[in-house]
């Protein structure tokens, strides 16, 4: 008999069965699992409320599947380091396994949620994260050498609204996550950490 405590649920609300979900709802839940081998948890917790559901990825989708300046990898890079200002403990280890897949980099995720200063990238990358952190934590700071740090390292005024938008979004996500104690997936601590057979 193990002394371990029993897993707590995935969020303080009521979860509900895929089966009383609206279609779309259920259709697209049914979509993400066929693609993972699971479902994650943020997808069940939300469904809670349907139509934050439907805002709540609407906006997510329009962030980070966007074509742009911003790698699909840059994106999460924001995710993982301002989640992790904000001690979000589930967006850090789930976004933190696709930063992993999507950099192709085992090592990445750790290094940014940790201290991204230090982190394995680039210059630019690293300015990208100051300015991700500075809208997260003290957006009210910002001024226009911010911008114009960011044009010399060539973002451009789009991805500069795409740096901030994910940070703003993302602090919305880390604060509802904390709130509901929603618990993430075991799956997602494994992603990434090992190169994939054959």
């Amino acid at each position: 008999m193990s002394d371990s405590p029993a897993r707590p649920p995935i969020s303080r609300y009521p979860v509900p069965k895929l089966a009383e979900l609206p279609d779309d709802i259920r259709t697209r839940i049914q979509a993400v699992q066929e693609k993972s081998g699971f479902i994650p948890n943020v997808f069940l917790a939300l469904a809670h409320r349907p139509d934050e559901f439907r805002a709540f990825f609407a906006y997510h989708d329009a962030l980070m599947d966007k074509p742009g300046g911003l790698s699909q990898a840059e994106r999460e890079m924001i995710v993982v380091a301002t989640s992790a200002a904000n001690q979000c403990h589930y967006c850090v280890i789930a976004h933190g396994a696709i930063l992993r897949i999507r950099a192709r980099d085992p090592l990445i995720a750790d290094q940014v949620a940790i201290n991204w200063r230090k982190a394995d990238i680039s210059a630019r990358q690293k300015a990208m994260l100051a300015f991700a952190m500075k809208i997260s934590q003290h957006s009210q700071d910002i001024q226009e050498a911010d911008f114009q740090h960011l044009g010399e390292l060539g973002f451009s005024d789009d991805d500069i609204w795409d740096i901030a938008a994910i940070s703003a979004f993302f602090g919305l996500s880390n604060r509802m996550a904390n709130f509901m104690s929603m618990r993430c997936n075991d799956e997602f601590h494994l992603l990434g950490r090992v190169p994939r057979q054959g």
